[in-house]
């Protein structure tokens, strides 16, 4: 079969050693929504939340594993180094702004990179992440953001931007991107660290903000080791189950070592590390979040995939409460 292009960024799983404060930071200060508490499905003693839009649509969700006894992160390259999350538009991030600034929220000051504005910040944990303005976006929908949030809807974050790796060999990188996943190089832009080559901009099918990978290359840095504050890895997104499938062949075609198809119950995945030894998740749209869960009372109770429900009390009984209804 002939694959289609991927559709742009699924989700991005990040690593957090405070479950309760991580709650707190991503919907009472930055207002997403958790559309789902569950578990970790390949270490079921710790919580995997998930915040995005309203009703969790691909390409919004920003998710978290929670390890409590994760170390601190040292940054470096071979690293998913910046997570960006999108804004309607250059007034939502004077918004943002003043609104870190009330809640004494580490932050840079506002920026352009790529022709677009940027608010690059930092959570609790030192978790990078970037506000990016979609006044001048064309390309890739964003989601509709939780008429319910703590921040007015004109500016509330509606979907995942732009993904930065630093890596230590940007053309192997590109090589994973240009010829096994389809994306087209787009553009360039100057490394805010001087004496480092311009980061490169890719994109993938319709383009725009939600689909971009930024290449990011640094000579200056050991490679990175995980921790409370790093991203896990970043998901693309693929239409259905056929096409994944149809991925699946592809890779094992190509000797590519990958997990082969994963059944997650919320969608299917298939993982593989690209050159630089970054977790790739390729990703389906459906079925989606609501097969548990009814649209209202979405990310209230400790959600497990039915393959796991067997288990609940011993589950359960692992992990520290977590109170998640409002």
């Amino acid at each position: 079969m002939e694959l289609k292009p991927l559709r742009g960024q699924h989700h991005v799983s990040a690593i957090t050693a405070d479950a309760k404060r991580n709650y707190e930071f991503y919907t009472k200060t930055l207002g997403m929504r958790l559309v789902k508490k569950s578990i970790n499905q390949d270490d079921t003693s710790v919580y995997h939340l998930f915040y995005a839009d309203e009703r969790g649509n691909p390409g919004t969700d920003l998710t978290f594993f929670e390890l409590p006894y994760a170390g601190q992160t040292h940054y470096g390259t071979n690293s998913i180094s910046t997570t960006s999350l999108r804004v309607p538009s250059d007034a939502s991030l004077n918004f943002w702004k003043q609104r870190f600034e009330q809640n004494k929220i580490d932050h840079d000051e506002i920026s352009q990179h790529t022709g677009r504005k940027t608010l690059a910040f930092r959570d609790f944990e030192g978790q990078r992440l970037m506000l990016v303005s979609d006044e001048n976006n064309a390309g890739v929908a964003g989601g509709k953001p939780w008429d319910k949030a703590p921040v007015p809807t004109e500016h509330a974050i509606y979907g995942l931007g732009p993904v930065i790796l630093t890596v230590a060999k940007v053309d192997r990188s590109a090589e994973i991107l240009t010829e096994l996943l389809g994306y087209r190089e787009k553009d360039s832009y100057p490394s805010l660290i001087n004496g480092q080559p311009d980061v490169r901009v890719f994109e993938t099918g319709e383009g725009g903000t939600g689909t971009e990978v930024h290449l990011e290359e640094r000579n200056d840095l050991p490679v990175e080791r995980q921790g409370r504050g790093s991203v896990h890895h970043v998901a693309f997104r693929v239409e259905n189950e056929e096409e994944l499938r149809g991925w699946a062949s592809y890779l094992k075609q190509l000797r590519i070592p990958n997990s082969g198809f994963v059944e997650r119950y919320y969608f299917k995945s298939l993982y593989f590390r690209e050159a630089n030894g970054i977790l790739y998740e390729l990703a389906t749209d459906g079925p989606g979040f609501e097969g548990d869960e009814s649209f209202e009372h979405l990310g209230e109770r400790l959600s497990l995939p039915p393959y796991f429900e067997h288990q609940r009390e011993e589950i359960e009984a692992k992990l520290k409460p977590l109170e998640t209804k409002e």
